[in-house]
């Protein structure tokens, strides 16, 4: 996938983040072509030292964690493009955090079942915004529970907070899920290829970051917006 054939949007936040299920790395970047996601991209806010929460106890080990203690839940979450709302799914809970390797196992294990449960049960709460020319749809999903501050009809601008990230659907800790669709409805969607303007980024094992005028997050990268 080359960015010069990609919808280019601007990153959904502020501070620091890392990619994770990165296109860049793999298409379906999530492993299925599922839902629309072919080219879904995942961000989950971390620190300099790439921690997505300070805190660690024997809950981080062995269980589950309160999603409060990770550092993106809450954060705001910004329209990454101008366009129309389309679509708002709100109700969905946020989970627990599973960082513990004993606690994913049985998470795992349930995927099927989220599957078969349908979008929601996967995307958790969402917003959907149709771009300009109407023919790409950018999705923003596990959202926060009560947070989207916007509804079906309201046209937004880029960076616009439009909700807090949360850990919604299918989720193991709070994280920001990403894609472009050619169509509304995920059930039937097509993903297609993204891009992001104006960032900079950390590589792994590298100490130095690079500005990046336009192009794809590399996996587990860290990301910051540029002003």
């Amino acid at each position: 996938m080359s960015a010069d054939t990609a919808t280019v949007l601007s990153l959904p936040f502020t501070g620091m983040w890392m990619a994770q299920n990165s296109p860049a790395r793999r298409v379906p970047s999530h492993g299925v072509d599922l839902f629309g996601e072919r080219y879904a991209i995942d961000f989950v806010a971390v620190d300099r030292h790439r921690r997505s929460a300070e805190r660690r106890d024997w809950r981080t080990l062995v269980s589950t964690e309160p999603a409060e203690r990770f550092r993106g839940f809450g954060r705001s979450i910004l329209a990454p493009a101008d366009g129309i709302i389309v679509d708002v799914h709100d109700g969905e809970a946020d989970h627990e955090g599973r960082r513990s390797q004993l606690a994913l196992v049985p998470y795992a294990l349930g995927q099927a079942a989220r599957v078969r449960q349908g979008l929601h049960a996967v995307a958790g709460n969402s917003v959907t915004i149709a771009l300009q020319d109407g023919r790409a749809f950018v999705s923003l999903a596990h959202l926060r529970l009560g947070s989207i501050r916007v509804a079906v009809g309201d046209a937004v601008t880029t960076g616009q907070p439009i909700a807090a990230c949360g850990n919604s659907g299918n989720s193991t800790e709070p994280h920001v899920h990403l894609q472009m669709m050619d169509r509304i409805d995920p059930t039937h969607a097509e993903g297609l290829p993204l891009a992001f303007r104006s960032f900079r980024e950390w590589r792994p094992r590298s100490g130095r970051p690079y500005n990046v005028e336009t192009g794809i997050p590399g996996e587990r990268s860290i990301v910051e917006p540029l002003a």
